[in-house]
């Protein structure tokens, strides 16, 4: 599959089993992945045993060795993609080997059209070399009995795998060469991620009337496993397409998230001040009235309306801290923060405000989570409660 690029976060125990690092790349085994080896279990274990009479239900394990030579194969596969891109400094966060073979997660790094092109072929090139060596091996004839059989289905397999993966769109190693030649063309990898989902969708259908639609238009019916593999696979492209083409929309948006440009008006008062010093500032809640420490770190955000609910006689003597509800821990944001650069940041912090602060620490601003959403989304959040 395609290899993805994500903000760096550790590994955590939903990345599955542990296996260790090949070549300083950690490689976990997902939990999904015993799914897929339990049905190459039940597909090849009754044929093992038919086509071996004598081998009884030792078949089974040979069905299980099938599926442990198919994910080293995924394990190659994936490989390939992270030392082609360590080539280009691209650092490799993790390979996870699961239901649907298996995925290379890098840490940041800027790509290019021709860079991107290298490392996705590069697993659906380890394939084709496999199937070669497993095809000149078993041409000597050294091989008989099940060590043939074996080596007959890996070659296939990887046959099979490396052209499955060429095909022209995401999230198939091929939808790269599509996005690369359509960033190539216009400048923009958005769009070629756009156009290389649609592709994905394509090939979903493609695959869907020729291996369903086709066979039952002539009257074939195929088995029930055949056919659940069938939607189970063509699903999941349609799902990973289709995301593909969701995150570009919304990468093509970022440029509209600007840490200045989507804060409100904000001042920072110190947390010593009074409630009236807030109503001097903000008689009618504008500017946002931000509590910063002694340290002039900001601590609170003003609630005007509590604010105007204090007595007037209580006004000098109610510390502005009783009106006021907390930020989060470290959370406010430089004011020249926009971009992938924001985005990575603020989802490291909790809350949804942040105070935003000038290169002298000075409160500018307040952002707000929402408005970082509707600036990406272009969706305005919908309203709650009873009309």
């Amino acid at each position: 599959m395609s290899s993805s690029s994500t903000p760096h976060h550790s590994a955590t125990k939903k990345d599955g089993i542990p296996l260790g690092k090949i070549a300083g790349v950690p490689v976990y085994l997902a939990y999904s992945w015993f799914v897929i080896a339990a049905i190459t279990v039940v597909f090849y274990g009754p044929s093992i045993m038919e086509y071996f009479p004598g081998i009884g239900y030792w078949g089974y394990l040979v069905g299980f060795a099938i599926a442990l030579l198919l994910a080293i194969s995924v394990l190659v596969h994936e490989m390939a993609h992270a030392l082609s891109a360590r080539a280009f400094d691209w650092p490799t966060e993790k390979i996870v080997l699961n239901l649907w073979g298996g995925h290379t997660q890098f840490e940041n790094f800027t790509a290019s059209p021709g860079r991107s092109v290298i490392v996705a072929l590069a697993g659906p090139a380890s394939n084709f070399v496999i199937a070669g060596i497993m095809w000149a091996v078993t041409s000597t004839g050294m091989l008989t009995g099940v060590p043939r059989m074996l080596a007959d289905i890996l070659s296939l397999a990887n046959l099979v795998i490396g052209i499955f993966n060429v095909l022209p769109g995401m999230p198939l190693d091929g939808g790269r060469l599509v996005e690369s030649a359509v960033w190539k063309a216009t400048g923009s990898q958005d769009k070629g991620t756009i156009a290389a989902g649609w592709s994905g969708r394509i090939i979903v259908v493609a695959l869907v009337i020729w291996f369903i639609v086709v066979p039952f238009l002539k009257g074939q019916f195929p088995d029930l496993m055949y056919t659940v593999v069938t939607v189970l696979v063509c699903g999941f492209l349609w799902m990973s397409a289709s995301a593909s083409i969701h995150h570009a929309k919304l990468r093509s948006r970022l440029y509209l998230v600007s840490a200045a440009g989507l804060a409100e008006a904000a001042v920072g008062v110190p947390n010593s001040a009074t409630v009236a010093d807030v109503l001097d500032i903000a008689p009618a809640g504008s500017p946002v009235v931000v509590i910063c420490g002694p340290d002039g770190k900001p601590q609170g955000v003003v609630d005007v309306a509590a604010a105007h609910g204090v007595p007037a006689v209580a006004l000098a003597t109610t510390p502005v801290t009783a009106v006021a509800h907390a930020l989060a821990a470290g959370a406010y944001v430089p004011e020249w923060s926009k971009g992938q650069e924001l985005i990575q940041y603020l989802s490291r912090l909790e809350g949804n405000e942040y105070a935003v602060v000038d290169h002298n620490g000075i409160v500018t601003g307040l952002l707000r989570q929402q408005a970082v959403v509707t600036a990406i989304t272009g969706k305005q959040a919908r309203r709650s409660g009873r009309a």
